[in-house]
């Protein structure tokens, strides 16, 4: 269903895809972030891809599921700016992890949104892992051409009005600040999954080695014969739930450990 939350002032849309609880039980939930719009797929099919990856993997997992569009996007308010995005993603796992049902949120993300999720992890303690596919390892393809991509976001919409950015030189400095290597190593030992195709020709999978290097432990899966639209690859798909269900074992398991045992100073 549509779901509403707040970021810097704006008021931001998504859908929230709800599993069956019952007896009050607590649910794991998933913030999924969508990449930068592109022209050759209109946004009513883009939109509906991710809500269709939602419900399958809510209906597969049993966990709340918060399909985001982020500012400039869609019914969400602003225009886009990278900063911004980051704040999005962080708001949004806030805004998920509020929710008196959900116990534990992760994020995925593909493209531009697999990038910022990483980056939002490295900040936000809400967030417990990532999953992010086909993200750009740096933005200096947009930093060495600012205003291809000004252009570019105002043609896919993301941008509304000649008046904005209101300061150039701000919004092209956010480009360079965010470091999606130094977030990967700076995740905390916080799970991390890479997903990319070895057929990518939008972002190399170069990109997909270096953040998984960057992170130490990460898990890093190349699909062969894949291109960047992997979100319609349903090896993506596959990849994707059983990765989440294993690592959120994973962390139910050692949760659970600690729980029973008690700290080492209340044994002697």
């Amino acid at each position: 269903m549509a779901h509403h939350f707040e970021s810097d002032g704006l008021k931001l849309v998504g859908r929230l895809t709800e599993p069956h609880l019952t007896n009050g039980g607590k649910a794991t939930g998933l913030v999924l972030c969508h990449g930068f719009p592109s022209v050759l797929i209109g946004e009513k099919d883009s939109a509906q891809s991710y809500y269709d990856l939602a419900d399958l993997i809510s209906d597969h997992l049993g966990w709340f599921v918060f399909a985001i569009t982020y500012r400039g996007c869609g019914n969400s308010e602003g225009n886009f700016s990278l900063q911004g995005w980051l704040n999005d993603t962080i708001s949004a796992a806030r805004h998920l992890n509020k929710i008196d049902s959900v116990e534990t949120v992760y994020a995925v993300g593909f493209g531009t949104g697999g990038a910022l999720a990483i980056n939002a992890a490295a900040l936000c303690e809400e967030i417990s892992g990532v999953a992010a596919v086909s993200p750009p390892s740096d933005f200096n393809d947009w930093i060495e051409e600012p205003k291809d991509l000004l252009n570019y976001a105002r043609k896919v919409g993301v941008i509304t009005g000649d008046d904005y950015p209101e300061n150039l030189d701000e919004w092209m400095q956010e480009l360079s600040e965010i470091q999606t290597i130094e977030s990967a190593g700076a995740m905390q030992g916080k799970p991390l999954l890479v997903l990319h195709g070895a057929d990518d020709r939008v972002v190399p999978s170069f990109d997909a080695r270096v953040i998984a290097d960057a992170h130490g432990s990460a898990d890093l899966r190349i699909i062969e014969g894949a291109t960047h639209r992997l979100r319609f690859d349903p090896r993506t798909t596959a990849v994707l739930i059983g990765w989440l269900d294993r690592v959120n074992r994973s962390n139910l398991n050692s949760m659970t450990i600690g729980q029973n045992f008690p700290k080492q100073e209340e044994q002697l």
